[in-house]
């Protein structure tokens, strides 16, 4: 199946990629409402962005994280204490891998 092109997005191919079955009643009303959406997009092709800078974030970015400090945490046979379960003086976890 061919990529459809921008003018155009078929439901049933957005759903076929999403892995999603949609009854015809389901095809039509989301076809429709994407068609408009679609619609309301291509409204930006009208707009003149002449010596407009893009950007990726409205508000200038500064590092948030707290200075890297070390500092004091439980001991070993405290932390062991604590864990819901343990195994030769390791915390057991569950199986993640079959």
């Amino acid at each position: 199946m061919n990529t459809p092109d921008t003018d155009h997005i078929d439901v049933r191919y957005v759903a076929k990629l999403a892995r999603i079955d949609l009854d015809e009643a389901e095809v039509t009303a989301l076809q429709s409402q994407l068609d408009e959406v679609l619609a309301f997009v291509h409204q930006l092709d009208e707009l003149d962005f002449e010596g407009v800078e893009p950007l990726s974030h409205p508000h200038p970015l500064e590092n948030v994280f707290r200075e890297d400090v070390v500092e004091a945490s439980l001991e070993h046979e405290e932390m062991i204490r604590n864990a819901p379960g343990a195994v030769q003086q390791l915390v057991r976890v569950p199986q993640m891998i079959e």
